[in-house]
């Protein structure tokens, strides 16, 4: 049941991805499908963080499919009927937040990991949950930065999904990274930068 449940994740996940790309809107109900096994995929596997990512993943679907909407409602006027993608950059002092929150969630996920908990790989686990928190709030805003944090973030899951012997899922997390840099090039190619104008 939980190879099973790994291998539905996969699917789900790689057409979570194909739509962000894309930036259609159906990505968070899929994403919300997917999170949703992997905390139970990764309950099993003893990847602690991971899993509380997921119920994060979980709930942010929700903001992100609400967020998504009101800005699709705001400028449906505003741009080509064919142009879809939207993104803004993030800021000198936004990257600082973004950096002072990443530090402080890993922080706090070691600390718990590390003293509360029998996770085998307690501080990579803390990295691939904090970035990965502050990466999809970053998505729900639309900034076009966040793939850079997920490129990052999945490499670092390859490996330890690899150590936890998740094999489908290392190839799922291998394919997220090589499509980070694709969906990076793609929205800088074929968005519209907003400024922040609008989103």
């Amino acid at each position: 049941m939980e190879q099973l449940l790994e291998y539905f994740g996969v699917i789900t996940g790689l057409l979570y991805l194909l739509l962000e790309i894309r930036q259609h809107k159906a990505m968070w109900i899929v994403g919300f499908l997917t999170s949703l096994v992997y905390v139970f995929v990764f309950f099993f596997s003893k990847i602690y963080a991971d899993m509380g990512l997921n119920i994060y993943y979980v709930a942010i679907s929700i903001y992100g499919f609400w967020k998504w909407a009101q800005t699709d409602k705001t400028v449906q006027e505003e741009r080509p009927a064919e142009e879809t993608i939207l993104y803004r950059h993030i800021t000198w002092p936004l990257f600082a937040g973004i950096a002072f929150a990443i530090l402080a969630i890993y922080a706090l996920i070691y600390y718990v990991l590390h003293n509360y908990t029998d996770s085998p790989i307690p501080m990579g686990d803390a990295f691939t949950t904090s970035v990965g928190i502050v990466a999809t709030w970053m998505l729900a805003r639309r900034i076009i930065e966040h793939w850079i944090f997920w490129v990052i973030v999945n490499f670092v899951s390859v490996y330890l999904y690899y150590i936890r012997g998740l094999y489908p899922t290392l190839f799922l997390y291998l394919c997220y990274a090589i499509l980070a840099i694709i969906g990076y090039i793609t929205w800088k190619k074929k968005g519209i930068n907003t400024n922040g104008n609008i989103i």
